[in-house]
């Protein structure tokens, strides 16, 4: 795995800081039923990184404290961590918005049958990973059959009521590149998603989130390997545009990873650059708990190009749409 940090430090990216706090994005491990390419997370079966039950508990407690009222969980797949609906059931308790990264096949896997009507019963958000609504195309970045078991489990959240119209669960399909270019825009993409998948599948949807491929972790190695991580970067820097960098979504959110510390967003998590506070190397989320994070300054590095080229991209997908 080749590191992209290092190719990265010396930024002309702007400084940047904080606004309200009003997401808490929860990485709760690594391990995943899936090892796709464009992966920033690396994530795949063999990793063992785990969000313990006390570090949830700090989760919770730091939920409750900044009363963020939205709760991002992400992974590897999130719904293997053994504590996952627990915390599930906890947050929306408190009146928290909850949102489950969903890479779709996890909801085939044995032991998960049941998952689908949990999260339909929590009125949990799902933003469901389909980088294409082509079967070639996500089998060749995710896994042969993919596709095919992609396009069940959503049939299967459309007839619990996810997509539909009224029903009050929200369904977002999240499409990401092939490769290194920047994806096309999001608006016109999603009414070829929904001509497709519907009369194709009669499949539905809410929306549809494009996202940027980060150059960083197994994407990022990738690029180096085959000699296009510069030109990517160069791609990136010449696309930016200043007026998304109101809308990024540092500003708002906090990125915790599986051991419970705090990152300005999931990517500078990857990369190892730790929220800065009172000096500290790294910041616990034991140490946000009455804290207010206004106006503190965002780690940017030259990765930060990759939410503010061409039309914007964030976990919320394009940000000038």
């Amino acid at each position: 795995m080749h590191a992209t940090l290092p190719l990265m430090r010396q930024s002309g990216f702007p400084a940047i800081t904080r606004r309200k706090l009003d997401t808490l994005q929860v990485n709760l491990g690594y391990k995943c039923n899936q090892s796709c390419l464009h992966c920033h997370v690396n994530a795949g079966p063999t990793r063992t990184e785990m969000m313990s039950f006390d570090t949830i508990a700090d989760v919770l407690k730091l939920l409750a404290a900044t009363r963020a009222g939205r709760l991002d969980l992400t992974g590897g797949a999130p719904e293997l961590n053994p504590h996952f609906r627990e915390l599930v059931v906890a947050a929306r308790a408190m009146g928290a918005t909850v949102m489950d990264r969903c890479n779709l096949t996890i909801l085939d896997e044995p032991g998960q049958q049941d998952l689908a009507q949990f999260l339909a019963t929590q009125k949990v958000e799902i933003v469901a990973s389909l980088p294409c609504y082509l079967e070639d195309n996500v089998d060749r970045q995710r896994g042969k059959g993919v596709f095919d078991i992609s396009i069940t489990v959503i049939k299967t959240l459309n007839a619990l009521g996810y997509g539909v119209a009224g029903s009050g669960l929200e369904l977002a399909l999240v499409y990401n590149p092939q490769g290194p270019v920047l994806p096309p825009a999001q608006d016109k993409l999603e009414s070829d998603y929904r001509r497709e998948l519907g009369n194709h599948f009669g499949i539905r949807f809410n929306r549809l989130f494009v996202l940027t491929n980060m150059p960083i972790q197994r994407f990022g190695s990738t690029l180096v390997s085959k000699g296009q991580f510069e030109s990517y970067m160069e791609l990136l820097k010449n696309s930016y545009q200043p007026a998304n960098l109101d809308s990024v979504m540092c500003r708002n959110l906090v990125s915790i990873d599986w051991r419970g510390y705090a990152y300005d967003c999931d990517f500078n998590q990857m990369l190892g650059l730790p929220l800065a506070l009172d000096g500290k190397p790294r910041t616990h989320i034991r140490d946000l708990v009455g804290r207010a994070l206004d106006d503190n300054p965002i780690a940017v590095a030259d990765h930060c190009y990759g939410c503010t080229a061409g039309q914007g991209s964030s976990c919320g997908g394009a940000l000038g749409a």
